[in-house]
């Protein structure tokens, strides 16, 4: 410290922070703050002061982490906790788990080791900017097993047949079930940046997902590898301008050409997950036989325009027009005329990945929340010292770990069911769990704002992430069915089963 006390001007200037000594000499004249802050500390221990402005994770960027020259005698511990309270699900950290083996534990470290090395470093960037996920990530996850364990429930044999008989982790593909599933959403989810991780692989989740459990042997057949391997992206065209969760309603038509081999198909969807680089599209339509869903390469002529929203151009967002394209007959998903069940079905799924994605989302701020209160000192003691704060922050933590016990008895339920009994039993708790998940989200957004101050409506700095969840959780409470939509499913489906024993049906 005798020595850092003689670098105390703006010509020579170290600080000292967790007992390393840092040369900012140079930096404090690119620093977003200006170097008044440096100033106050030169030649001193800024520990207090760093903590009180930045997360310690900004230390292992390569770029200030270059900026250590050394280290004080008798370094004293990290001044943050490596481990957060809350930061993790009961499955992760609890010691006996009824849901749990071995085999999801190496799932989900391997899915976290390769996010935080070919996703994380530049997630926040690319979500804030809106770039698109670049092919070469696509290819990436493709290789890594990331994709195929999109569709690995239910369709091990395809699976196997393209080369993918282990997962992530050394998951042998047969042994992929629902809560593997499960970690694969938070897992996905973990960075923070909701709008890059849905272009990531949300839209190729939800518009493969009917293509292969329903699809021809022809169609998955020239559809699945590509699609697997990263080559392809898809995405799923239900909702339409017109009438948003009424999916009975959609406008878009398909007819048969004269000679019956060809369908030509006219129709505007909007609001579609990855539309604007998809190479697919699963599209929801209606023909003389009822609702048919079939694909759409982009070359058949759809044309698709950004749309702005709220949470990030980086999932792709986009207005879908379909003018007169034709494709041949043999990309009808399943048989014409089921299209609106192959719809439903793939609902529940998809609301059971939000609630499973969203509720992560909000843990991540609970995580947030409790490393700035650990940190922040405010009239002379931590945010976390103040009755008021930990309030706030064991309301939130209660509310998130409530949704997930929840979430993990209805997964559990579905490693036991039938599709046809998930369809018929899950749906209605599916739904009330969906809406209840975005509640939560509301409460906790709200909370973590408060929590943060100015700082959480700031698109940099310490309480970017919160910012980020401000603008994106409230798209769960709409999209996939809106919250009134949802309780009254859940309302309904409780009323038809009221009275009957389950156990039979």
């Amino acid at each position: 410290m005798e020595e850092v006390q003689h670098h105390n001007k703006a010509d020579s200037l170290w600080v000292v922070i967790d007992g390393d000594v840092y040369d900012v000499t140079k930096f404090q004249r690119l620093h977003p703050g200006g170097t008044v802050p440096f100033l106050e500390v030169a030649g001193k221990d800024a520990t207090e002061e760093f903590y009180g402005l930045h997360r310690s994770e900004v230390l292992q960027n390569p770029r200030f982490a270059r900026l250590r020259i050394g280290s004080i005698d008798g370094k004293p511990p990290p001044k943050v906790a490596s481990l957060t309270p809350f930061a993790e699900a009961h499955g992760f950290w609890r010691r006996h788990s009824p849901y749990y083996n071995q085999s999801h534990h190496r799932f989900r470290a391997a899915l976290r080791e390769f996010v935080d090395r070919e996703i994380r470093p530049d997630s926040i960037q690319n979500d804030e900017e809106g770039n698109y996920p670049s092919q070469e990530l696509s290819l990436k996850m493709g290789e890594a097993g990331i994709i195929a364990s999109l569709f690995a429930h239910g369709r091990a044999d395809l699976l196997k047949a393209l080369g993918f008989a282990t997962l992530p982790g050394g998951l042998a593909v047969d042994d992929f079930d629902d809560f593997h599933e499960l970690i694969f959403a938070e897992e996905m989810k973990r960075i923070g940046t909701y709008g890059l991780a849905d272009g990531l692989y949300g839209g190729t989740a939800i518009g493969g997902g009917p293509v292969l459990k329903f699809g021809s042997k022809w169609l998955v057949e020239h559809i699945a590898p590509p699609l697997i391997r990263g080559e392809k992206r898809m995405a799923l065209c239900i909702t339409e301008p017109y009438g948003g969760s009424d999916v009975a309603g959609v406008h878009a038509t398909a007819e048969k050409t004269a000679d019956g081999k060809h369908w030509i198909i006219t129709g505007v969807k909007k609001w579609i997950t990855g539309g604007m680089f998809a190479d697919w599209f699963t599209n929801l339509c209606k023909t003389k036989t009822g609702h048919t869903m079939i694909v759409l390469p982009r070359e058949s002529g759809v044309v698709t325009k950004p749309i702005k929203t709220s949470y990030s151009a980086a999932a792709g967002t986009s207005y879908v027009e379909f003018i007169n394209c034709k494709v041949p007959l043999e990309y009808t998903v399943g048989k014409e005329g089921n299209g609106f069940f192959y719809a439903m079905a793939n609902f529940n799924r998809e609301r059971w990945g939000m609630v499973a994605s969203g509720n992560r989302m909000s843990r991540l701020m609970v995580e947030e929340c409790f490393k700035w209160a650990m940190q922040r000192k405010v009239f002379g003691k931590r945010l976390i010292d103040q009755p008021v704060i930990r309030f706030k922050l064991g309301q939130m933590a209660a509310e998130v770990e409530s949704i997930h016990s929840w979430l993990e008895d209805v997964t559990y339920q579905m490693t036991k069911m039938t599709p046809k009994e998930e369809s018929t039993l899950l749906a209605g708790p599916i739904a009330m769990l969906k809406y209840q998940q975005t509640r939560v989200a509301t409460l906790v957004s709200d909370n973590a704002c408060q929590i943060f101050g100015g700082r959480a409506l700031t698109r940099s700095g310490m309480g970017q992430m919160v910012e980020k969840f401000q603008r994106s959780f409230k798209m769960q409470a709409i999209l996939g069915g809106s919250e009134e939509i949802m309780l009254d499913l859940a309302v309904r489906q409780a009323i038809k089963h009221a009275g009957t024993n389950i156990s039979k049906l």
